[in-house]
Parts: C-alpha cells; sequence; structure tokens
C-alpha cells in the first residue's frame, strides 16, 4: 500500500523539479556573449512603461535606451526592449519573471541583446548575465554584473578552439568589475575574430 503513494510522491517531485528548472539558463562567457548578441550597445535608460502588449496579451516593460555606443549591430539614436512582466499600475497587476534585468532609468548599462522574438521580446542574452551596469567608482568608470568576470570558460560549455581567448582586465581588488573601456575593447575584440 505504501508503494504506490512513494511512486506517486517520487513522480510528483519530479515534475516539481522540471517545473522549477524551466528558467534556468546556462552560464555564458564573455566571448559566448559577444559573438551570441545580435546587438550590443552602451546606453543610458531613459524611460520604463509597463503595459499590457499588444501581440501576446501579456504584461510588458517596455525600456528605452538612449545609446551611447553601439558596439555591434545597427540601432538609432534610441533603442527599446520589450521584455515580458513588470507591475501593470492600473490593474494592479504584478508579473514577475525569475531572472529577467529589470532596468533602472538615468543608469548607465551595457546590454547583450538576442534577435527580437516573433512577438518582439528581447531580454538580454542569458538574462541578467547580459546586461552589465556601469558605475563610477573612484572617478572610473566599471562594469559589473554581479559575476566574477575572471571565470573564462564555464565548465559545461564547448570550447571553440579556432577562437582566441581574448584577456580581460579586471579589478585586482574586485574581480566583479573592469574598467569601462577595457570590457569594450574586449568586447570588440571578440567580435572581430
Amino acid at each position: 500500500m505504501k508503494t504506490p503513494f512513494l511512486i506517486f510522491g517520487l513522480l510528483l517531485s519530479l515534475l516539481t523539479l522540471s517545473h522549477a528548472s524551466a528558467t534556468s539558463v546556462l552560464p555564458l562567457n564573455l566571448e559566448q556573449l559577444s559573438t551570441r548578441a545580435n546587438l550590443i550597445f552602451h546606453a543610458e535608460v531613459i524611460s520604463n512603461e509597463v503595459k499590457r502588449d499588444a501581440q501576446s496579451g501579456q504584461i510588458a516593460t517596455y525600456t528605452e535606451f538612449r545609446i551611447i555606443d553601439a558596439i555591434k549591430g545597427v540601432t538609432g539614436a534610441t533603442h527599446t526592449i520589450k521584455q515580458i512582466g513588470g507591475r501593470h499600475e492600473t490593474s494592479k497587476i504584478t508579473m514577475r519573471v525569475h531572472g529577467v534585468p529589470k532596468f533602472q532609468t538615468g543608469m548607465i548599462y551595457v546590454v547583450f541583446l538576442p534577435k527580437k522574438s516573433s512577438l518582439g521580446f528581447s531580454s538580454p542574452l542569458g538574462l541578467h548575465q547580459g546586461s552589465f551596469s556601469v558605475l563610477t567608482i573612484d572617478d572610473e568608470q566599471v562594469v559589473t554584473n554581479g559575476r566574477n568576470l575572471l571565470r573564462q570558460t564555464p565548465a559545461t560549455a564547448k570550447t571553440n578552439t579556432s577562437s582566441v581567448q581574448v584577456p580581460l582586465a579586471v579589478k585586482a581588488s574586485n574581480p566583479r568589475q573592469s574598467r569601462l573601456d577595457d570590457f569594450m575593447n574586449t568586447v570588440r575584440a571578440y567580435n572581430a575574430q
């Protein structure tokens, strides 16, 4: 009698685990972000608007960026991305999607974007991995996304033996930060290969 309940419990656990891992993302290094991105830019957020998306019917956040420097791809003076989720003030509905980055108005970022989906959505590659905050620390601009930037190759990823690893200079006191100029030059070098 206990065996059917045990089997049912195990199956339920497996279903729960597969559901929980549905939003997991494999780690990407800077080379992978740089070469897989369709569009890379350094920009300031000028607005965020949450509304119901006409194409999908879902709550979406529209973030408009003022482009400071287009590193890869073609964009105008501004670029707007549409991401799933946000807090819709009119209906008081909040839709949160784990891993989808939030961009703050007035903040500066370096963003790595894939091609837009068929519905026009475009979150950064690897979700939060493809969004780097640009901060001014001790009169120097640095980038960070909270991850250790020295980690060159994820253990689960296959490396391309024909590509050359481009070293990224990071701050010795904090390997989660790199000078903005060094970071941008490394990204450009990966795209020049």
